[in-house]
């Protein structure tokens, strides 16, 4: 399966965000070509998740992942913590009172 540079996926994520008039922001720009992605669920409330992307070795699928959920700030540290480890990785923002970040509609895996 061919794989989408990481640009091509977040333009393509922000795109179908917009449709939905989700608002969204890239908070931290990764590298173009082989970037990983986090999304970050902001809920409006003082909470938060982070998702991340992962590949089952078994089956060769990937899905998003929780890693992280709680505080606002915590999860920020989160991510601060995953920037600092990977500065090629890109950060996108999700604003939704209701939660909504579409990584589990079909394409966005």
């Amino acid at each position: 399966m061919t794989r989408l540079t990481a640009r091509f996926w977040v333009d393509a994520y922000l795109a179908r965000l917009r449709f939905q008039d989700i608002p969204a922001f890239i908070t931290s720009h990764g590298d173009d070509t082989a970037g990983a992605v986090l999304v970050k669920l902001n809920s409006l409330d003082g909470k938060a998740r982070a998702f991340h992307r992962t590949y089952d070795l078994m089956s060769g699928a990937r899905k998003w992942d929780e890693l992280a959920a709680g505080a606002e700030a915590e999860v920020d540290a989160s991510i601060r913590r995953q920037r600092d480890f990977d500065p090629d990785l890109w950060v996108i923002e999700v604003e939704d009172r209701q939660g909504r970040h579409l990584l589990d509609e079909p394409g966005l895996e």
